[in-house]
């Protein structure tokens, strides 16, 4: 939990969707899926050994076996693979995460749902809801408002639906956004 929230706050501007962590006996797989995977491993592969390392001192920090004398501590090797988005529109945490950062600058709020709902259905959702919540346009009372495009069937277990929680943090206080996104079944 904490690599993952550690690289999702450190790489928020490469818009990191996904963080995934396999742990073997002495090696850590962590897959890091990003909309813009060149900003996070920099000119020559210099971000990546940065990343590694700072996996490494989480790793090694967080494990809580007591040292003893005369026993050389192995560190587990951490492997890192960076996956880039091919749609990052039909990514839940994405889409909240950019209708966040439009809120946080002032946009119309109803422009930025509308306008991200359609790029999700263009992307080749069956369909899209996003819920907003707070004090929406600074509004003195705050409310939540639900944007429907297509369907989203939130009971039924064997659609893939992709949901996130996202927080803006507006001039008058916090909006939170949340999607759905019911992704068409791969053939």
């Amino acid at each position: 939990m904490e690599i993952r929230k550690r690289l999702m706050d450190k790489f928020k501007f490469a818009s990191v969707t996904q963080v995934e962590v396999e742990r073997a006996i002495n090696r850590v797989t962590v897959t890091i899926y990003s909309v813009k995977p060149g900003m996070i491993i920099g000119r020559g592969g210099k971000g990546l050994e940065e990343v590694k390392k700072s996996i490494q001192g989480l790793i090694t920090v967080g494990s809580k076996e007591p040292k003893q004398k005369g026993k050389k501590e192995k560190e587990a090797r951490v492997e890192l693979r960076i996956e880039p988005v091919k749609k990052p529109y039909l990514s839940a945490y994405y889409v909240g995460q950019t209708i966040a950062e439009k809120l946080t600058r002032n946009f119309s709020h109803r422009s930025v749902v509308h306008s991200s709902m359609t790029r999700v259905m263009d992307a080749g959702a069956k369909g899209v809801k996003i819920q907003l919540s707070g004090r929406i346009g600074g509004n003195e009372i705050s409310r939540r408002e639900k944007y429907f495009q297509g369907t989203v069937p939130t009971s039924t277990i064997r659609e893939d639906v992709d949901f996130a929680i996202y927080p803006a943090l507006t001039k008058s206080g916090y909006v939170g956004v949340k999607v759905w996104v019911c992704r068409k079944e791969e053939q």
